[in-house]
């Protein structure tokens, strides 16, 4: 098992939107696909900045959840484009980690 923890940054004076749009519609359009969204944070250190996290068993279900999600019409001719124009996508870095054994979120 591990979790992507994805950093974003918001264009300039948009992350309240941002964070708005995550809540009402990606998070809620990814978990009806299957996706396991296990948080979601404003970054305290920079005001445009955003974090959340995302958990797999494995490569295969990661592999069959981005391409339930991604490949989706819905994500493509709506929700991707509204993504691409909140974010500053070169900004983005996405992180995988494995909790260790005595982690609580094994």
């Amino acid at each position: 098992m591990y979790y992507e923890i994805r950093h974003y940054q918001a264009r300039p004076g948009r992350r309240a939107e941002w964070v708005r749009y995550m809540e009402d519609v990606v998070i809620p359009f990814q978990a009806s696909l299957g996706m396991d969204v296990t948080a979601s944070f404003v970054d305290a250190e920079h005001e445009d900045g955003y974090v959340w996290m995302r958990r797999f068993e494995d490569e295969a279900q990661s592999e069959a959840l981005y391409e339930a999600v991604y490949q989706h019409d819905r994500w493509k001719n709506e929700i991707g484009p509204a993504v691409r124009e909140l974010l500053i996508a070169e900004k983005s870095v996405v992180t995988r980690v494995a909790p260790t054994p005595a982690s609580p979120l094994r």
